[in-house]
């Protein structure tokens, strides 16, 4: 961790007028967003982009006036219960915040901000990349060029795969990219479908021309294409469990861009090996970073395409993330609500 210099110290409490907080940032940052928070706060930098470690972190949250985390930070009530009395903001760099105890922050006083709506389009279009991924075989294509496997030419029944055009999709959450991820999909000629917890606006549904399905059950067993578009929860942990991935029909395609532990992981690896499902794609993992040696092994079998969490990474994207962290960090510094605020889950 590097402090970088500052003329006015954190000294007194957060938000009071002539003076900077301490803002601690565990991860390496897009230069600008680095720069314009130099500017605005005493910043501390992590310029060697490494994980902080547990112990790291509580001696950041013992210092910090404002914590600003990635989603592969884990704020848990162990370390919160360590943070200082000044640790006023936990202004996480992501949009989803299952990586931190929301409710236990708040028992502590310390808000928690995120960055919403910023990374929609850049998800939905890597979500629907996969699902022409997937069914045409462009990962194991490409590999066949890249490889050591030698290409004889064109021919009438090599590398064939499955039209998506005129196929079922069912998304798994319809909030902002779930919504986004059918637009993309309808315009490629399939029939959405969807379940949620509500059911969306009428008006969308018919832009869509969306089904609804009330019972996630009955959607599974009748999609060909399955993409997780949900946030993880406690009620979404293995949503996706062995016996709902045994409802799907054979030959079927599950894409997701979500959060790992959405899907047993295990149940689907036994899925893909007996054949039951025709393939999947992964961005993200049960037990992140490490992935399942298993559905390493479907890759490179082919049976399966693996990306490192790159849904939602475009320059764009994290730019508007870090202005969305620095908007919340500044509205809560001179005693306004932050437009991001996460709430606890009080029910």
């Amino acid at each position: 961790m590097v402090k970088e210099p500052s003329t006015e110290q954190s000294k007194g409490k957060f938000g009071m007028n002539n003076t900077k907080p301490l803002v601690i940032i565990t991860r390496k940052l897009p230069e600008v967003v680095e720069t314009r928070m130099c500017e605005l706060f005493d910043t501390r930098l992590n310029l060697n982009d490494a994980p902080m470690s547990n112990s790291d972190l509580v001696a950041a949250v013992k210092e910090a006036d404002v914590l600003v985390p990635t989603i592969s930070d884990k704020i848990d009530a162990d370390l919160l219960k360590q943070a200082g009395d000044q640790l006023k903001l936990i202004a996480n760099f992501g949009n989803g915040v299952d990586n931190i105890d929301v409710e236990v922050a708040a028992t502590k006083n310390i808000t928690v901000t995120n960055t919403p709506s910023v990374l929609t389009e850049d998800t939905a279009d890597m979500t629907m990349a996969l699902i022409l991924a997937v069914p045409r075989r462009l990962v194991e294509g490409a590999e066949i060029l890249n490889g050591p496997k030698v290409w004889n030419g064109w021919s009438p029944t090599w590398m064939l795969g499955q039209r998506i055009f005129g196929k079922r999709l069912g998304v798994l959450g319809m909030g902002r990219i779930g919504t986004a991820v059918a637009r993309r999909a309808k315009a490629c000629g399939l029939s959405i479908h969807y379940h949620n917890r509500q059911r969306i606006q009428q008006s969308v549904e018919d832009e869509l021309e969306a089904t609804y399905w009330e019972s996630l059950d009955q959607m599974l067993a009748r999609m060909d294409i399955i993409s997780v578009n949900c946030p993880s929860t406690p009620a979404t942990y293995h949503l996706l469990s062995k016996r709902r991935i045994k409802l799907m029909r054979p030959g079927a395609y599950l894409v997701n861009t979500a959060r790992g532990d959405i899907i047993d992981e295990d149940a689907l690896i036994v899925a893909l090996e007996s054949g039951s499902l025709a393939g999947a794609a992964l961005d993200v993992f049960q037990h992140q970073p490490a992935a399942n040696p298993k559905l390493l092994k479907l890759a490179e079998e082919d049976r399966i395409v693996l990306l490192p969490h790159m849904g939602s990474a475009t320059i764009e994207g994290r730019i508007e993330m870090g202005e969305k962290v620095i908007i919340n960090i500044k509205m809560s510094m001179d005693g306004h609500r932050p437009p991001d605020r996460v709430l606890p889950n009080l029910g």
